[in-house]
């Protein structure tokens, strides 16, 4: 991953994630905006041992927005669960 990814620029850290949630997936980050930028920019599609990168930016507000949309649907169908409602057409 160093090698890969350090050639666009200082790297502050590299993780992977190692839960089921996370399984294939790593975080790289850079000590400069800009160079995640072009890291982006060039690796997006890049082949490596026969699998295509997909790099992209984290955005913080993105990722807690979808959990709490996940949050709202468990919160939902406990609720239809309960009073005995079903949105499919019968």
């Amino acid at each position: 991953m160093y090698d890969i990814f350090g050639k666009y620029g200082a790297i502050g850290q590299i993780r992977l994630g190692t839960s089921r949630d996370y399984r294939g997936t790593g975080f790289v980050v850079y000590e400069d905006i800009y160079d995640a930028r072009t890291a982006v920019d060039n690796l997006s599609g890049f082949n490596v041992a026969n699998r295509y990168l997909m790099v992209l930016y984290y955005l913080q507000a993105k990722m807690s927005k979808k959990f709490d949309a996940e949050e709202e649907e468990e919160e939902i169908a406990k609720l239809q669960a309960k009073y005995g409602v079903s949105t499919k057409d019968k």
